[in-house]
């Protein structure tokens, strides 16, 4: 189980493109790289899941966390291109209504 994370600030905010398969082995080192990344005042992050190819509850779990994070500092979350799987996921546990998800590259709305 690897992932791989690449992350790119632009003048937007800061684009994370998440790679591999996010669960209970790789989800920890995800956090770890993105909590930190929502320390900043008003800090907008945008994670690109095109090649995420799994995701269980540990992952949505590191999502959650970092989407509190974010919002407790002004901050916001966008999730973008994902599958159809790991939309049908966000949408089953009802994250899809409170979290920003896209299914294109730039974002949109809610």
């Amino acid at each position: 189980m690897n992932i791989r994370i690449d992350k790119q600030q632009n003048d937007r905010g800061i684009v994370v493109l998440v790679t591999g398969e996010i669960d209970a082995f790789t989800a920890p080192k995800l956090r770890e790289e993105l909590l930190p990344l929502a320390e900043g005042k008003n800090q907008l992050i945008t994670v690109n899941l095109k090649d995420v190819s799994y995701l269980d509850s540990t992952g949505l779990g590191v999502f959650v966390g970092l989407f509190k994070q974010l919002k407790k500092n002004d901050g916001e979350l966008k999730l973008v291109e994902l599958s159809e799987r790991l939309k049908r996921l966000f949408k089953i546990t009802g994250l899809s209504h409170i979290m920003n998800i896209s299914a294109n590259s730039e974002g949109g709305g809610r």
